[in-house]
């Protein structure tokens, strides 16, 4: 069904949709659907055609890719506001090139390949802040393979921990909480699960951070980074 465009979702805060006026920003949002994925759906597929782009309104995904080995390879984390599957938007059509899974329960906006490019057509901003987008996650791209090619693997797991936390924690008593498991920390800074258990376990012990069942709760990020391998 078509989604009834509310005050809150004017007031969505996303560079997709800057620059245009209200009753533009109206128009763009009610063109799409809304739709709602659990924790752990696979909404985008790698590999597979780019025929519907998507707006993360609420919740929490990422995107990764799979290696020809079978090898899961996190990617960036997405947060309420980001746009993804924006490959769709291209005049030629092509596939998606990593998948992008719900880490939370999520909700977002959708629209088909034929009406965001309307849409793209009728306000021409909308490429330029899409194109913004894809410019951002160059940048963090860049920015990971510095930290792999400049960094040990400490400072690699410290600083994956300190980002997540400023783009996907959420405050709780005593610090930032993260829903993250070793393995998911150890594949984001590229260091075996081995290698960020025994980081985390000594973080507690230093009251850097707390861990719990699924997540982190992040307390002193300056203490992560007082010694070296």
């Amino acid at each position: 069904m078509r989604i009834p465009t509310t005050s809150s979702s004017l007031e969505l805060r996303s560079r997709f949709l800057d620059g245009l006026a209200t009753i533009d920003r109206r128009t763009v949002l009610a063109a799409g659907m809304q739709r709602r994925f659990t924790a752990n759906s696979v909404v985008t597929h790698q590999g597979h055609p780019a025929d519907h782009v998507f707006l993360l309104t609420k919740g929490c995904a990422r995107h990764f890719f799979v290696t020809e080995e079978g090898k899961k390879l996190l990617l960036k984390w997405l947060v309420p506001g980001n746009l993804f599957g924006g490959r769709t938007i291209l005049s030629n059509r092509t596939s998606y090139l990593a998948g992008t899974e719900i880490v939370k329960d999520s909700c977002v906006y959708v629209w088909d390949r034929t009406t965001i490019r309307g849409l793209v057509g009728r306000y021409p901003r909308l490429l330029e802040n899409a194109l913004l987008e894809a410019s951002d996650y160059v940048a963090w791209h860049l920015t990971s393979y510095m930290g792999l090619a400049c960094c040990n693997a400490r400072q690699r797991v410290a600083q994956a921990l300190v980002t997540l936390a400023h783009s996907v924690g959420q405050e709780a008593r005593g610090g930032i909480e993260l829903h993250i498991t070793n393995e998911d920390l150890a594949n984001a800074a590229n260091v075996t699960p081995f290698t960020a258990s025994r980081l985390m376990s000594e973080w507690q012990r230093s009251r850097g951070l707390e861990k719990r069942r699924g997540k982190v709760v992040l307390r002193s990020p300056e203490r992560l980074f007082l010694t070296t391998i």
